[in-house]
């Protein structure tokens, strides 16, 4: 048993996150399980739906930050090979009819990703005709001198080497 205040602490949550944690972990074992022995009965149908199930769950204790990515994605891997030497499920009519899709007009226009760094544009030939036009020659003012009163404060090193000279 720990004696310090911040282990103590750390004790209790450590205990709450594994027991949060725990739910994810049994979900996702318990899915992987159950898509494994749909797979070895043999039934396509049946096994589609338990590995789709077993990939949310993985997928899920991921994000949670539960399991590791790259373990996540090894067990995929593994499942959709153990799936993928049962062979190919039979085409299903209703899935091969086509969908209708939505007039454009009615859909959301996208919104374009943002980029870390912007790609320069091409300035318009108007623009530059106008720009050669007029071209600016104004300076920038110079700031006003101070008045007497008014200078600048000195640090305090630099004060102390002004005493010691």
């Amino acid at each position: 048993m720990a004696n310090i205040k911040s282990q103590i602490k750390r004790n209790r949550q450590n205990d709450k996150r594994r027991l949060r944690n725990r739910v994810y972990r049994g979900a996702a074992r318990t899915a992987v399980k159950n898509a494994r022995t749909a797979m070895t009965s043999g039934d396509a149908e049946n096994s589609k739906i338990a590995l789709l199930e077993a990939i949310s769950q993985l997928d899920r204790a991921a994000q949670k930050g539960v399991l590791h990515r790259n373990n996540v994605a090894r067990r995929k891997s593994r499942l959709m090979k153990q799936f993928g030497k049962l062979g190919s499920l039979p085409a299903r009519t209703e899935m091969a009819a086509p969908v209708i899709a939505e007039p454009e007009a009615a859909a959301k226009p996208k919104k374009e990703p943002s980029r870390r760094r912007a790609t320069k544009k091409e300035p318009e030939v108007e623009v530059m005709a106008e720009a050669e036009a007029e071209p600016e020659t104004k300076a920038k003012p110079k700031a006003e001198p101070k008045a007497k009163g008014e200078t600048k404060k000195t640090t305090r090193r630099a004060r102390t080497a002004k005493k010691s000279d």
